[in-house]
């Protein structure tokens, strides 16, 4: 595919002025809003907010909201953004003026990270206690790579993507990737994992795991690690996930084995004491996916403190004709 001559004309009087082709570049480095770009280019928001604009318009950059925040990237899929791709190769790294909002927008994210690890901070004590009571996260996250497989994954999309690990985890993986989260706090946490990890193949977005603001059957893997246990309907939110994803597509979920540790419920908002066999499989079978592997992971010595994590996969048997 390729643009006609009015569409091609169109997309380089979007992107042909200087302070778009800034924002261009600055977007092509992960989401940003107006106010970090007001901030990095010193230009009034108003004046951001017409040039933005007309880069939507033009199909060049894509934009999601976040409650009262309006976050903004670089397109990555279709004609116009190949065409921006190209326009952005074209330009000198050495130019001062792009230069000098790299160092903007270093000192932006700078911020966020530290507003990131304040918060990661104050809650690494009640993580770190959950840890403590099951297999070490390498072995799950070995566990977790060995049954998604080495197939090439087109969409991922990971919810409650908490700090973003997943996406980190599996970005050898993926063609594009979307982490979905309830918590803002953790996004800021995701981001500024995703940016020290130069991943700009995933974006994150604020959402409700029973209400997702995507699309139907856009994923062909959707991944739900340590999540089900927090939710009153853990049913729900597997039906909700099985509604974007692909015919033919995998869900991946990582959660606790049935156990009897109660003060779970009180010290760290756990709804469910984890899920037995039957009542996954169940639970996946009436979403319309057949599991294909279960593999239960025993913490070692046989406490009975210690937590036995689970992995479960399941496909939609439906397969898309060629």
């Amino acid at each position: 595919m390729a643009l006609g001559l009015d569409q091609l004309v169109d997309t380089l009087k979007a992107a042909g002025e200087t302070t778009r082709m800034r924002l261009l570049a600055l977007l092509a480095a992960g989401d940003l809003t107006v106010s970090d770009l007001t901030e990095i280019l010193g230009q009034s928001q108003p004046r951001i907010s017409r040039h933005l604009k007309l880069l939507l318009e033009a199909g060049l950059i894509d934009r999601y909201q976040e409650g009262a925040w309006a976050y903004f990237r670089l397109k990555r899929e279709g004609e116009e953004a190949e065409l921006a791709s190209g326009l952005l190769a074209a330009a000198a790294p050495t130019d001062a003026v792009l230069a000098r909002d790299g160092e903007r927008l270093t000192a932006v994210k700078r911020e966020r990270a530290a507003r990131a690890s304040a918060y990661f901070s104050r809650n690494a004590a009640e993580w770190d206690a959950i840890r403590r009571l099951h297999v070490s996260e390498e072995k799950v996250e070995a566990a977790l790579l060995d049954i998604v497989g080495t197939k090439p994954i087109d969409s991922l999309l990971d919810l409650g993507t908490g700090t973003g690990r997943i996406l980190q985890l599996l970005e050898g993986h993926y063609r594009k990737a979307v982490g979905v989260d309830a918590s803002r706090d953790m996004l800021s946490v995701a981001r500024t994992n995703l940016d020290r990890s130069g991943i700009s193949r995933a974006s994150v977005r604020h959402g409700d795991i029973f209400n997702l603001p995507l699309e139907g059957q856009d994923f062909d893997l959707i991944t739900i690690h340590q999540v089900l246990h927090f939710l009153d309907d853990p049913q729900a939110a597997i039906a909700e996930a099985v509604r974007v994803l692909r015919p033919g597509g995998r869900v991946a979920i990582i959660d606790f084995a049935p156990h009897e540790l109660e003060h779970l419920r009180e010290a760290h908002a756990h709804q469910r004491l984890g899920f037995s066999h039957e009542t996954m499989k169940g639970w996946l079978e009436k979403a319309g996916l057949a599991v294909e592997k279960a593999v239960d992971l025993k913490p070692s010595g046989g406490a009975e403190s210690a937590l036995t994590v689970t992995l479960w996969l399941a496909r939609d048997p439906n397969r898309l004709m060629a």
